[in-house]
């Protein structure tokens, strides 16, 4: 059974030098922050790879036609960010406890996926503000103050990879967030944040826990199925498709491929899997609707099909009408279809049934999402383009939001209504 109070490795396996010393490498190369007038806010010299994090929104942003469309037709107290990470290292009180592959320059590729998502995150050690932890705490309360009031987001915790016996193992996977630490965070601070409880299902206590975090106000649970070991077509999950059924606790789940996570088990990332939890009466939220990569299609032989069309069947399958939603985190990212973001954009029919997220810090990452890629794909208007792209040095969430809100296909938009999450959450 995993220990909510884990002690850090930090001390051991990250030294806040050599990540000062590689962001400065990367800066060097002339790729980095991009230059900016503070006053006026007008860009001399745009970032190519990390985000400068820029504080205080100008003026000349605050009165863009795409950030004062943003909230046209919709109350900020009905918009929750349902898709919010919350990270660190470790180097507070937080029990956060990172696996050695972000840890390590044994592991590169994920070392330097890491130092992206601090950067994202405004996070990294900064004079007079060294502690990571504290410091992507202290960015998200800045972003959401930079919102109209009512604004949330949904901090998610991220439990431990298991066996198949249900034991921890805490250097799989890539990190581990206390669930307790997302509860005090919104209970220290309920004008900006709600939480999102993370138990896997094969745990001896799971139901227990489950019990206890809907007791404590979480408003769902996440599971990430191909970093965490769970597979949610094994009847191991009954007993916790069953409580979170008789709790109306929503399960936000990832779908599809996973990149962000170091992933051993891909195919539980299958939305076809999902069918037992929702033959349980489990109201299910696939994440980021499936848009990238393939699964097996359990109705057509196991060939392999675009995870989507399978998150697309599901969506039009009758009997999961009332109880199957997806979020569309990370649907802008480079790695994602245009086709996919139009299918969206046209079915009308799902749009009830959407509900906005951002996968922050991902927004924040600058070289994930090109707004004038897809302003080419002829999703968004080629003159929103520079506003959004400034937006993003300044507040990667407000990027997010009002990037979604410009996206147009052929006359279609996503409706006020997909990013109103709230009545979802507080309904269920």
């Amino acid at each position: 059974m995993a220990d909510e109070k884990t002690p850090t490795r930090f001390s051991r396996l990250f030294s806040r030098r050599r990540f000062l010393k590689v962001a400065g490498v990367l800066a060097a190369t002339g790729l980095g922050a991009g230059i900016v007038n503070e006053t006026s806010g007008h860009r001399l010299a745009k970032p190519l790879l990390l985000n400068p994090c820029r504080s205080g929104l100008p003026e000349r942003l605050r009165n863009s036609p795409w950030l004062v469309d943003v909230w046209q037709g919709l109350d900020p107290a009905q918009v929750w960010d349902c898709h919010t990470h919350l990270a660190g290292i470790g180097d507070s009180d937080s029990g956060i406890v990172l696996s050695s592959q972000f840890s390590s320059l044994l592991h590169p590729a994920f070392y330097v996926r890491r130092l992206f998502y601090l950067n994202a995150a405004s996070a990294s050690p900064q004079p007079g503000r060294p502690a990571v932890d504290e410091n992507y705490v202290q960015r998200l309360l800045e972003l959401v103050a930079e919102m109209p009031a009512g604004f949330k987001l949904m901090l998610f915790a991220f439990d431990y990879f298991h066996d198949d016996a249900g034991h921890p193992q805490a250097d799989m996977g890539g990190i581990y967030v206390p669930n307790d630490y997302a509860r005090r965070l919104a209970t220290a601070h309920p004008h900006a944040f709600e939480w999102v409880a993370s138990i896997h299902p094969y745990r001896a206590d799971a139901v227990d826990l489950l019990e206890s975090a809907a007791e404590e106000g979480a408003r769902a649970v996440k599971w990430l199925p191909a970093a965490q070991n769970i597979d949610p077509a094994s009847p191991r999950c009954d007993a916790f498709f069953a409580a979170l059924a008789r709790l109306r606790l929503p399960l936000i789940t990832h779908c599809g491929e996973e990149k962000a996570m170091n992933a051993d088990a891909m195919r539980y990332g299958n939305p076809l899997r999902l069918r037992r939890a929702l033959e349980a009466g489990v109201k299910v939220v696939i994440a980021h609707c499936a848009t990238m990569g393939e699964d097996e299609d359990f109705d057509a032989q196991n060939k392999a099909r675009p995870s989507f069309e399978l998150f697309a069947r599901m969506m039009d399958e009758s009997a999961w009408q009332d109880n199957l939603r997806g979020d569309i985190s990370a649907i802008t990212l480079r790695n994602r279809k245009p086709e996919v973001i139009k299918t969206l954009l046209e079915k009308k029919a799902w749009h009830g049934r959407l509900l906005n997220g951002s996968d922050y810090p991902l927004p924040g990452i600058v070289p994930l999402i090109s707004p004038a890629a897809l302003a080419s794909a002829g999703l968004l208007p080629k003159e929103a383009v520079a506003d959004l792209e400034l937006l993003r040095e300044y507040n990667p969430l407000y990027f997010d939001l009002a990037l979604k809100r410009a996206l147009r296909w052929q006359g279609n938009r996503f409706p006020a209504q997909v990013f109103a999450t709230r009545a979802f959450f507080v309904d269920a």
